[in-house]
């Protein structure tokens, strides 16, 4: 493992995927007990994309109390038949909801009949239950959440939002093998605003593979900036982000 400081960011890159993500389960485990020994419960908001596989598959195993963490999930397509296996949801459930008992899991309704309303829902939960741990990834733009470029407001004034998804974003989900095409990809969903995820006491960020190699690039040497999202993650006093050889390219 190499590790650095950029900003207030602790970068840790490990030889291959599987050995990140194990770390990486490892560290969150760490930092769920050390909550709990000072909190009666927690609240965790958690990513849902194949880049958190590994990390999850070993988080699952990690000996925490589960009931005594609330749990949330940061976007949902809008739009998707219910029970979709693209949904965030479902995505969740398959990975980790239905392998741990949670004190209570948080679903992000994105077929809501009003989705300002569920935005606001939602938002009220978040206050009511604010955040300790985020489990993140980035996105090929860049996004955090869905957060692309032209809506991530470092200040936005609303926790969670309806979103349009630019083609970048779209074409991702494609590249991962959640859609065939980018044309079957919804166009809308509802997301975390960064504020929202920034407000975790404890960030894990969790970015491997080739495909990220430009995004891990941007959040480390641009300026921090909206046309780069998760640049904002090296303000946080309390992130790390994890890489593997293929994510981070010197």
């Amino acid at each position: 493992m190499k590790t650095f400081v950029k900003d207030h960011l602790m970068v840790r890159q490990y030889e291959s995927r599987s050995s990140m993500g194990a770390e990486a389960a490892k560290s969150v485990g760490e930092c769920i007990r050390k909550e709990l020994g000072t909190h009666d419960h927690i609240n965790m908001i958690f990513a849902a994309a194949p880049s958190q596989n590994e990390m999850l598959q070993n988080l699952i195993r990690q000996d925490v109390d589960w009931s005594r963490v609330n749990a949330f999930h940061m976007d949902e397509y809008t739009g998707l038949p219910p029970g979709a296996s693209q949904t965030f949801r479902h995505y969740l459930d398959e990975h980790l909801f239905s392998h741990v008992a949670f004190k209570k899991v948080n679903y992000i309704n994105g077929n809501a009949d009003d989705l300002n309303e569920e935005c606001s829902r939602y938002s009220d939960l978040l206050k009511k239950f604010p955040p300790d741990i985020v489990c993140m990834g980035i996105g090929e733009n860049g996004h955090l959440a869905f957060n692309d470029p032209h809506v991530a407001f470092f200040n936005d004034s609303v926790l969670v939002k309806v979103v349009d998804l630019d083609e970048v974003s779209r074409q991702q989900q494609v590249n991962d093998g959640c859609f065939a095409t980018i044309d079957v990809v919804p166009s809308q969903a509802l997301t975390l605003t960064i504020p929202a995820l920034m407000s975790g006491r404890n960030i894990f960020c969790v970015v491997p593979g080739k495909k990220k190699a430009a995004a891990v690039h941007n959040t480390l040497n641009q300026s921090v900036d909206e046309k780069f999202p998760s640049t904002i993650l090296r303000t946080h006093s309390n992130a790390i982000l994890f890489v593997d050889e293929d994510s981070y390219q010197q």
